[in-house]
């Protein structure tokens, strides 16, 4: 009876923490700024978008997605030049409709400003920086890099959904060896 019991435990929590493991890697809509009002002039430094940004992790698949008013702003995606100058006159896309979601569908930097007249140089703009799946495990540890310095090969900021899984693994790796 004892080793029935511990059979069905092991499978089952082998089959909790798969489904668990499984969704900490699905692709994931994130609102810009963790919430609806983030799209705007930020109040100080700390509050910028880029903060925000290097406490997230961001993987090809993934979606950014802004809440903001489109009768007086919108969201502009621009080249690495035109982000560092504010240059709003020759954007990648435009997006206007007051809800844009836009998919990040290449690992590397994205560079976003507002297309509302002066509000790039008040510093309503962001960097995101997106690892492909392949990349994310290899950087899995490392520093997160400065949006607002970022000029060389992709690499993600890290976030305790990195640290998470890696713990997940690990974790279930022990648990693993004491069930058999």
């Amino acid at each position: 009876m004892a080793d029935f019991s511990r059979t069905v435990l092991s499978s089952s929590l082998v089959a909790v923490l798969f489904f668990l493991l499984l969704s900490l890697t699905e692709a994931r809509d994130h609102l810009v700024g963790g919430k609806t009002d983030s799209w705007k002039i930020p109040s100080s430094e700390s509050d910028s978008l880029n903060r925000w940004a290097e406490k997230s992790r961001f993987l090809v698949g993934d979606s950014l997605v802004w809440k903001y008013d489109g009768k007086t702003d919108s969201v502009l995606e621009v080249s690495r030049r035109d982000y560092v100058t504010c240059n709003i006159s020759s954007p990648i896309a435009v997006h206007n409709d007051g809800n844009t979601k836009i998919e990040l569908t290449h690992s590397g930097a994205y560079y976003f400003i507002s297309g509302a007249k002066g509000h790039c140089e008040q510093g309503q703009k962001l960097i995101v920086v997106t690892l492909s799946e392949k990349n994310m495990r290899r950087f899995m540890g490392a520093p997160a890099p400065s949006p607002t310095e970022f000029d060389g090969p992709a690499m993600a900021p890290t976030s305790n959904s990195a640290t998470l899984n890696a713990g997940l693994v690990m974790g279930f790796g022990i648990l693993m060896g004491f069930l058999f």
